[in-house]
């Protein structure tokens, strides 16, 4: 990962968990031209581990949010980890937001805007905010939420 993308988490004091590792067959990342791809990401922890459960049951939607946040550091940590060093970001394109959410919670978007509020403080209000899409779904292992994005990279 680039240098200034590097700094610029420096800068803003932001402390990655480590990249997880795939839970199935599937690639974390791919790159095709000048696109980043990353596939669906959960709220892993400094420590390794995940965060667990239900928005609207077991979690309210900002402790939601927060593991929306969380979700979007664990996926900088994977961009880092899986990348060339020289691969810069220009812009996020698109973000699928997914909320582990009981049937009569209604704040998906809002639980979403965890992660994108933090990728605009990455990349910039402009640059680190694409189009987004936040559903409700059963997720695997009970996690909060899972994101998976695209990115516009300089090749």
């Amino acid at each position: 990962m680039s240098k200034k993308l590097k700094d610029r988490l420096e800068e803003i004091g932001l402390l990655l968990p480590p990249a997880p590792k795939p839970a199935g067959l599937y690639r974390p990342i791919l790159i095709i031209d000048n696109q980043l791809y990353v596939s669906g990401q959960g709220p892993v922890l400094e420590n390794g581990g995940l965060m667990y459960g239900k928005v609207g049951s077991d979690l309210d939607k900002e402790e939601g949010k927060a593991a929306a946040r969380q979700v979007g550091l664990t996926m900088l940590s994977t961009i880092i980890t899986h990348t060339p060093e020289e691969l810069v970001i220009k812009r996020v394109i698109k973000v699928l937001g997914m909320v582990n959410a009981t049937p009569e919670f209604k704040n998906h978007p809002y639980v979403i805007n965890g992660f994108s509020e933090l990728f605009a403080d990455v990349f910039g209000s402009e640059n680190g905010v694409g189009v987004r899409s936040a559903v409700g779904m059963h997720l695997p292992q009970n996690i909060p939420v899972e994101i998976e994005a695209a990115f516009l990279i300089e090749k």
